[in-house]
């Protein structure tokens, strides 16, 4: 490579750094993987270097598609994956799934990157949401809704007319206004709800959790291990509150952080981190809490370690 290819490509490279965390949100709100989103927008920083940049008018555009195919094709591979692990014969499920939540310190400075990728308040409840799309529904919705990317431009990455897209990008919306939770703004009073939740999971006060607790909670409960039967969803304030009470023992070393943005707790005994739980507050009660319990998968999301 001479002198003037390799200006040429260190200029390339510095214009799609300049894409990087748009794209790293387009890909996170795709996949709910911050592992998978890695991947694929790596996987698009290769398709611009091998392709004839030059042509490109409109990098940014090109970028967004780019990345929005990639994360189809893996939503298609790992929907394809999960039914062929189903248990025909025994009717069963796939064990229920949270996906990767973006952890930090209550009392940090925003990281720019984070700014980026939780913008437009995106919590874990409505990744949850996202997650029961079909794999066009969810790249229609995302890039249209989320991104503002024209139906013509999203229409050939589905192989579909640009109405048919507007269809699959409606249903999508109609899902999501029906089913994720639109949480309070107030952080402050939300971190209040999340302590009162962690004193009284302390002190095995049921009456107090029910007060917590919007009568149609829902629990999410992700271990990773798949068809072990330890993963849950369980809804109802009466059974939630319940289900509190396995949690009791880790409410000593249980610490607040931020997930996705919004007060959250991560039982750390022994300094490791064992459980991390994000809560949706709504009208100051809880309507949904998620909890990864997958020690694994909690030790590749940069969870902030704690002396005390």
């Amino acid at each position: 490579m001479d002198q003037n290819e390799a200006a040429a490509a260190a200029a390339l490279a510095a214009r799609f750094e300049e894409h990087r965390p748009r794209l790293n949100a387009v890909a996170y709100r795709m996949l709910g993987s911050l592992s998978e989103s890695e991947d694929a927008v790596q996987e698009t920083w290769l398709r611009l270097s091998r392709s004839d940049s030059g042509a490109v008018e409109n990098l940014g555009g090109w970028l967004t598609t780019v990345v929005g195919r990639m994360c189809l094709d893996m939503l298609r591979s790992r929907q394809s994956r999960r039914e062929d692990s189903l248990d025909v014969s025994l009717g069963a499920s796939l064990d229920t799934h949270v996906p990767d939540p973006v952890v930090g310190r209550m009392d940090a400075v925003a990281d720019p990157e984070q700014e980026v990728l939780l913008a437009d308040s995106v919590g874990l409840a409505l990744l949850v949401v996202l997650e029961t799309l079909a794999p066009a529904e969810r790249l229609a919705f995302v890039l249209h809704d989320m991104f503002a990317v024209p139906f013509d431009e999203i229409a050939p990455v589905v192989e579909r007319s640009a109405a048919a897209t507007r269809q699959l990008a409606s249903r999508a919306r109609r899902r999501v206004q029906g089913s994720a939770p639109a949480p309070d703004t107030d952080l402050a009073k939300q971190r209040e709800v999340v302590e009162a939740w962690m004193a009284a999971t302390k002190a095995g006060d049921f009456e107090a959790l029910l007060e917590l607790l919007d009568p149609d909670v829902v629990l999410r409960a992700d271990t990773g291990e798949l068809s072990s039967g330890l993963s849950k969803l369980v809804r109802g304030a009466a059974t939630v509150a319940g289900q509190a009470a396995m949690f009791a023992r880790f409410a000593p070393v249980s610490r607040l952080v931020l997930v996705n943005g919004v007060p959250g707790l991560v039982a750390v005994p022994d300094g490791e981190p064992f459980s991390l739980a994000s809560f949706t507050v709504v009208g100051g009660r809880i309507v949904e809490i998620n909890i990864i319990a997958d020690r694994e998968r909690l030790a590749g999301l940069g969870i902030p370690s704690f002396d005390d």
